[in-house]
Parts: structure tokens; sequence; C-alpha cells
């Protein structure tokens, strides 16, 4: 990703979203507005800084901005939290490279992370997701909820490409089109962390080019940490459920987040799931099932990111 691209297009992204009376600007009704959103004159007024040094920044020049600068774009264009950050991330300089950058190594998951899965099995699902949302393990409860991770390439592990890609996606999450515009921030935002990661940029290709929802919500360059909230399930043997979930940075590597599951005691959600749990830990698993939905499987995977 280029960042000075990604700096201009986020931006105008930004400030195209923003009404004039959203920002407290007064506008004459004689004078015709060809913009949605705010002009960049009135940007620059609401962020204290001159048109030409805005257009400037929003033209994604090589700028020296200062945090002072960014704080006042930011607020002029009610950034939140995370965007604040994705802004002061897309400016933040890089040092030049004089030799060939290396690709990352694979992640791998500690023992002791995967002994925790094991524990949480039969009571929640839970699962590691790594950089672009790789699924790097996962244990039995979590393949039966979602998909037998286990049984996919290496290449497949990962969460957006099945959540696009799959057509099985679709009826296991009823609010599928929030869940999938989440996903896409939540890339986006890495993105703009990780801008020469080459496998993020192949994954963004090839969904681009295979799902028209990816492409329309990639085009409009929000962005977003998941770190819980709330998600509904319609699973082909147990029916609906509703799950919470805490995604939780795991130590020694920031870009790992174990993803653990929970369900409201005493709710049919509840029962649901250790139906679920049960259903798993039978040998013979009905038949009828989906091919797409889980399988029961034994342990969590030990696959590693390749």
């Amino acid at each position: 990703m280029d960042r000075n691209t990604e700096l201009s297009e986020f931006l105008r992204s930004r400030r195209a979203r923003l009404s004039p009376g959203d920002a407290g600007v007064s506008v004459s009704n004689d004078s015709p507005r060809r913009v949605p959103g705010l002009r960049r004159e009135e940007l620059a007024q609401l962020a204290g800084v001159s048109t030409d040094y805005y257009t400037r920044l929003e033209q994604g020049r090589h700028l020296n901005v200062s945090e002072t600068v960014l704080d006042a774009v930011a607020r002029a264009l009610q950034l939140n939290e995370t965007e604040r950050a994705y802004l002061f991330e897309l400016t933040r300089p890089r040092p030049r490279r004089t030799v060939r950058r290396r690709p990352p190594r694979p992640q791998r998951v500690r023992p002791g992370v995967h002994a925790l899965l094991r524990m949480l099995d039969g009571v929640s699902p839970a699962f590691v997701l790594g950089r672009r949302g790789d699924v790097l393990a996962s244990n039995q409860l979590a393949r039966a909820l979602i998909i037998d991770f286990e049984a996919l390439p290496h290449h497949e592990r990962n969460m957006a490409r099945f959540m696009f890609l799959d057509e099985a996606a679709r009826s296991l999450w009823p609010e599928w089109e929030t869940v999938a515009a989440e996903m896409v921030a939540s890339l986006r935002l890495e993105a703009g962390r990780h801008p020469d990661d080459p496998r993020l940029t192949e994954l963004v290709g090839e969904l681009t080019i295979k799902s028209p929802e990816f492409r329309t919500w990639w085009a409009d360059h929000n962005v977003r940490e998941k770190t819980h909230g709330v998600k509904l399930y319609h699973h082909p043997v147990v029916g609906d459920m509703t799950l919470a979930y805490e995604n939780v940075t795991v130590p020694g590597d920031p870009d790992q987040a174990l993803c653990i599951y929970t369900v409201e005691p005493g709710s049919p959600s509840e029962a649901a799931l250790r139906l679920l749990a049960s259903w798993t830990a039978t040998p013979s698993a009905d038949p009828s099932a989906p091919s797409s939905a889980a399988r029961p499987s034994g342990g969590p995977s030990s696959d590693v990111s390749p």
C-alpha cells in the first residue's frame, strides 16, 4: 500500500462524510456545492492551517507534519480514537531502506497458548488470530462453530477469506454485512500499520477482484480496532446463538490476538453452545450437516502461519 496515496484518500473520505452542519460551518444557499461534505478551505479554517498547506497534506505530499497540526486536523475531521491513530501512523516518517526488506517471519503460537485453548474447549470457542486475520490456532469448539480450519490448506486459514469467499459464511452470520464490513475496516487498519506486507497486499488484491462487497467497503477507507463485541450466529446444527467476544493481545507478539467467545448464563445461547460442544465431542457427528460446517477433530490446531 502506498502510504501517500492512502493518506490522500483517507483524508478525502473523512472530509466527504462531514457535512457543514455537523462541523458548525455556515454556508450560503447562493453558492452551489460541488463536493459532498466540507470543502478543503472550510476544513483548513477549522484546523487553523492555510488552505494551501492542507491541500498539500490531502494530496499526500511528503510533509514533515507536526503532532499539533495532526491533532488539529483530527479534531476538525471529528476522527474517533482509532481513526486518529491511523492518521498519525500514515504520516509517521519511515526510515529509508538501503537493503531489501525480508518478508515477515511466520508467526508461531506458544505451547502455553495452545494449552489455554485446550482448557477452554468444551466451554468456550477460542482461536488465535494473527496478521491479516490468519487463524493460527483454534480449539475444537471454535472449529465446530465456524469452520474446520485444520481441514483447509494453510493459505486459506484466514478469517477474511472465509468470510468473503465461502458462501457458508453468509448464512453463519445473520448480520453478515455488518460483520464483513468490520473485517474490511480491521484489514484497512492493519494495512496502515504494515504497508509493506506482501501477503496482506496479495489478500486485499484477491478479495478486491473476487468480492464486489469487499471492493466497495475497501474504498470507503473505514478503520476499526476489534477488541470486543457481540455477534449473532446461525449454526446449521444447533441454530441461533448470541455470542460475546473478547480479543486479548498475546504477550510477546502484538500481532496475535486470542479471541474468546462467551454466552449469557442460563440463556438459550448457552444451551445451544452446550449442545454444540456435546455434538462436537460425539464421534459420530450428524452426517446431514452441510460440508462447510466444522467437523469434530482432535485438539487445537498446532499449525502456524506459513
